[in-house]
């Protein structure tokens, strides 16, 4: 079994060569997608013993996590374990997600999904007390709908659905087709994956917030537009997999968005880390 680390980035000079070396204490097979970094950030993973995707403009949160999927696939990896480059998602857990691999890959039917959840334990108080009381809220009400909607096919009630803390099957995430590049991303990788019956299992890790002022950019910087942006995608994901869905899923879905008419709030093609 071959498991590959992938580390989305986009200007990332001042963290990008400590996270490295940090991943590579636990890990030997490390994937960089640098997303249009302007900062110096090529230059510093020119010279990392990683492998590096380079897009030459910024393209998208979403876009990374698919080309990085798509390497995965291409190079006969068997899992890919998905982390931001902030020092939010800290290397150390890495050993975690692989015991928690070993564990569902032996299993007939075992998770395809192994998500890190920053809530599934109490987080420390002082670590709350730096999380942006906005990006809570969203995480929390997007959370209670994907359970709402999906939490019987995906076999388990999520705590955290915005993480990007992740381990995924190749094979499986392959055959999702997923598309959508931007920060809505897992939006569509839940309901897509609710669709095509993939269980999914959390595990714990920590509530980090070095910088809670980092941005969206462009018009998701306004939480509440953020919040309807997330529903739009996720409600136009459901109504497009209806047919293999539990009929609750699609039950008071947004009339505009269930008839395919999207009502779209241009997203940053920039990113930083995903929705915290």
């Amino acid at each position: 079994m071959r498991t590959l680390v992938a580390i989305p980035v986009f200007n990332e000079v001042a963290h990008v060569e400590r996270v490295v070396a940090r991943v590579l204490e636990h890990a030997g097979n490390v994937l960089v997608v640098d997303d249009g970094s302007t900062d110096g950030t090529s230059g510093v993973l020119a010279r990392l013993p990683v492998d590096v995707i380079r897009h030459c403009v910024n393209r998208g949160y979403g876009h990374s996590l698919i080309d990085a999927f798509r390497f995965a696939q291409g190079e006969g990896y068997d899992w890919v374990v998905t982390m931001d480059c902030d020092e939010q998602h800290e290397p150390e857990r890495l050993p975690e997600f692989f015991a928690a691999i070993e564990e569902e890959h032996a299993k007939p039917h075992g998770a395809a999904i192994i998500s890190g959840s920053r809530y599934l334990r109490e987080p420390a108080p002082d670590a709350l007390a730096l999380a942006p009381t906005d990006r809570r809220r969203i995480n929390q009400l997007i959370t209670q709908e994907v359970n709402e909607r999906l939490g019987e096919r995906l076999g388990a009630r999520l705590t955290d659905t915005f993480c990007g803390f992740k381990a995924h099957r190749v094979g499986p995430t392959a055959r999702l087709h997923l598309t959508e590049g931007g920060y809505a991303f897992p939006m569509q990788l839940w309901a897509r994956a609710a669709a095509s019956g993939l269980k999914v299992r959390e595990i714990p890790v920590d509530l980090i917030y070095n910088d809670p002022s980092r941005t969206f950019g462009g018009g998701l910087d306004n939480p509440e537009a953020r919040l309807l942006h997330y529903r739009e995608i996720l409600h136009r994901e459901i109504a497009r997999s209806a047919c293999r869905l539990p009929v609750h899923a699609s039950a008071r879905l947004d009339a505009a968005v269930a008839r395919g008419c999207d009502v779209t709030i241009p997203p940053a093609r920039r990113h930083e880390s995903s929705e915290r």
